[in-house]
């Protein structure tokens, strides 16, 4: 290897050595995770606690796979082209690529030309085949809330990883109810029902964001509340924002395939 690329290596292998230094693994039964984070604010686990109990494995059945939309969804992917979403980190095409009517992450995150509220989310994906790595390393990645609020996506299929870092977890903060993912290579379906959090004039929150998460016609998350954003080793704060924002899809590394994306704005109806 020349000099002129052999630094740059060893700068970059400096960094993640540092890196994982910096924040040391635990190992618990099999599942990687962290134990040196902040307390969630049940003051039982730790984010990303190797220890807290693994979500129960549900064998699915079959639900809403390749749903036609309603006539008032705006449909964002139809298998056709990605002329709906960006680049989330410059605002320009995306790098995804699309065949046979999928969409393939690659090189960054995508997000929505549209700004959503309140809404019904459906989308399809599947992971790759074979998998690859374990842990968070495989399969990953994520369905960002008014690009804010992540629920995982992640080949949890006969892999263990931190529980609220499992599919259908709201990233970091609450594991779903049940592990119901298929085998890698099979189509997936996520049915998502989100309500956007309130805040005062002043920045204070009135009320947080609300999520119910079905996968596979299985029930992971029952409108639980949101603790703010959703990040890597921190419990999540809530920061005052917009009433309506992006989806984005994240690329973390790994080419996770999605179909049939659509979503329909609903009304929060609080009469009893």
């Amino acid at each position: 290897m020349k000099l002129n690329l052999l630094v740059p290596a060893l700068a970059a292998l400096t960094l993640v050595s540092a890196h994982a230094a910096n924040y040391p693994e635990v190992t618990i039964d099999g599942v990687a995770g962290f134990q040196d984070t902040p307390l969630q604010p049940d003051g039982k686990w730790h984010v990303h606690d190797p220890a807290r109990p693994q979500p129960p494995v549900v064998t699915p059945g079959t639900f809403s796979e390749q749903a036609t939309p309603p006539s008032d969804a705006t449909v964002l992917f139809d298998g056709k082209d990605l002329s709906q979403w960006v680049d989330k980190g410059s605002g320009g095409p995306v790098a995804w690529t699309v065949a046979d009517g999928v969409a393939t992450s690659a090189k960054g995150d995508i997000q929505t030309t549209n700004q959503f509220g309140d809404l019904q989310l459906h989308l399809e994906f599947r992971e790759p085949t074979p998998p690859r790595g374990d842990g968070q390393s495989r399969g990953n990645s994520g369905v960002f809330l008014m690009g804010l609020y992540e629920i995982q996506v992640l080949d949890c299929y006969n892999n263990k990883t931190y529980a609220d870092g499992a599919t259908g977890g709201i990233y970091g903060q609450h594991p779903a109810l049940a592990n119901a993912c298929r085998p890698p290579g099979e189509w997936q379906t996520y049915d998502i029902i989100f309500n956007v959090p309130h805040f005062a004039d002043d920045g204070s929150l009135v009320s947080p964001g609300y999520v119910t998460v079905i996968l596979n016609g299985v029930l992971l998350q029952n409108h639980q509340a949101i603790r703010g954003e959703t990040n890597w080793r921190v419990p999540g704060e809530y920061k005052q924002h917009r009433s309506t924002g992006p989806l984005a899809l994240q690329y973390h590394n790994n080419s996770v395939s999605f179909r049939n994306i659509w979503v329909r704005p609903i009304p929060l109806v609080n009469d009893p």
